[in-house]
């Protein structure tokens, strides 16, 4: 018991303003093994509609740091299809929830696609951002639970599963792993200093 109280002591808390319970979840876990502990914040944050993801996160996290007044971090993540220039990108949601699972699989099935997470980390001071990209290529049929956006669909290199499938091996390969694995490099330097 001595143990388990010394760890959750020196756990740092961070603030994540998201209403995903999927991402919520992704970085609770991925961030507890650097020694972070997530606090989830819901607040509505109306996001910036651009393909360019560096202006939606900055504005996203300081729309965020505004409401909230502490320090936090946001996420966004994209999926660029090489069919299609890199289209949708910061556009990922709206692109996603006009076709869907079936419809995407059907006009981009055996496209080459790239994953990328965005993380935006604001202290009141600055704003910094880490991300984390994987390519791979979309499904040609939907495979695996529906429940968390695209990743019934994607299909990550080197891999037969998509994501929906993989379970637990997604949190060790994803795009939000590389983000969120840089995050906490940088918050483990900080506490560090």
């Amino acid at each position: 018991a001595t143990k388990l109280i010394r760890v959750q002591l020196t756990m740092r808390k961070l603030r994540f303003v998201s209403s995903n319970q999927y991402k919520i979840r992704e970085a609770k876990t991925i961030l507890a093994k650097g020694g972070v502990r997530v606090i989830p914040v819901s607040a509505k944050i109306e996001e910036l509609q651009t393909v360019d993801t560096h202006k939606l996160i900055e504005h996203k996290a300081l729309e965020a740091f505004q409401k909230i007044g502490r320090p936090l971090f946001v996420e966004h993540t994209t999926l660029s299809l090489l069919k299609l220039r890199g289209f949708p990108k910061g556009l990922t949601q709206i692109f996603w929830d006009t076709l869907e699972a079936d419809l995407v699989s059907k006009l981009f099935g055996n496209t080459r696609v790239t994953a990328e997470t965005v993380i935006g980390y604001v202290d009141g001071m600055k704003l910094r951002t880490f991300r984390g990209k994987i390519k791979g290529t979309i499904a040609p049929f939907p495979r695996g639970p529906r429940g968390f956006q695209w990743d019934c669909v994607f299909l990550p290199d080197g891999y037969g599963q998509t994501f929906a499938q993989m379970g637990n091996l997604k949190n060790q390969i994803s795009m939000r792993r590389k983000a969120l694995d840089k995050f906490c490099e940088f918050i483990k330097r900080r506490k560090g200093s």
